[in-house]
């Protein structure tokens, strides 16, 4: 085998050609699309940054905003005790029901209107009414029918113990309390439902045995002492 000289080797390797230079437009180039890139990722990471902020802040606000709204709905009473002048009445009252009626019955309670109030009408199997007011229609209308309850259809009657006030506008003095000793057809259309008596149905049944003149009323005095308000029993 032949040996190649030095000689002939080093004009092969300046035969050879040199690397090509990358020229400066493409450097440019690529240094633009560089910064693009590391732009776009830093706007995108800044987007999500600040949407998780969001939603941890919103999610933070609607938790206290729960808090708050249960914490005030715990704060409403549920019961309300009677003390009465024949003992201990409990009711539950319909918050959900009747939510505009219970919030002005607590707001009387606060004002202590119902202590002293006097039960002026008694009627036996019917209702026993305690409250200043002097408008008696409810009272009247019912016991003018009172031939016709039997011939009702049961699916039309209320149940006994229910608590309930005239669905009439009340004035100064006119928040009246009802409590119903016996189904009363049509209930509703003469009173506002808004709690039921749990216990002291049998102090509810001494009132209405009392002796009563020829309009209902009560021939010896019998009232309510004071109402309190709780909300666990």
């Amino acid at each position: 085998m032949a040996r190649i000289k030095p000689q002939a080797l080093l004009q092969q390797s300046k035969k050879k050609k040199a690397p090509r230079s990358i020229s400066i437009p493409t450097i440019a180039l690529y240094s633009v699309v560089t910064v693009v890139m590391v732009f776009f990722l830093f706007a995108t990471y800044r987007h999500w940054s600040q949407r998780s902020i969001m939603q941890t802040e919103e999610g933070s606000t609607f938790q206290v905003e729960d808090e708050f709204s249960d914490t005030k709905k715990s704060d409403v009473p549920r019961y309300a005790i009677f003390n009465t002048s024949k003992g201990l009445i409990t009711v539950e009252l319909y918050k959900e029901g009747s939510p505009e009626v219970v919030d002005e019955f607590i707001d009387a309670c606060q004002k202590a209107h119902f202590k002293g109030m006097l039960f002026q009408r008694v009627v036996k199997h019917f209702v026993i009414q305690g409250g200043n007011s002097e408008n008696h229609a409810v009272i009247e209308d019912w016991t003018s029918r009172e031939k016709h309850y039997n011939q009702l259809e049961k699916r039309l009657k209320h149940e006994a113990f229910m608590l309930g006030t005239s669905n009439m506008k009340h004035d100064k003095e006119g928040f009246d309390i009802f409590i119903t000793t016996a189904p009363i057809p049509d209930l509703n259309a003469k009173l506002n439902v808004f709690g039921r008596v749990i216990r002291g149905e049998d102090i509810v049944q001494e009132i209405e045995e009392v002796d009563t003149d020829e309009h209902y009323r009560p021939k010896s005095r019998i009232g309510i002492i004071d109402v309190t308000l709780k909300q666990k029993i």
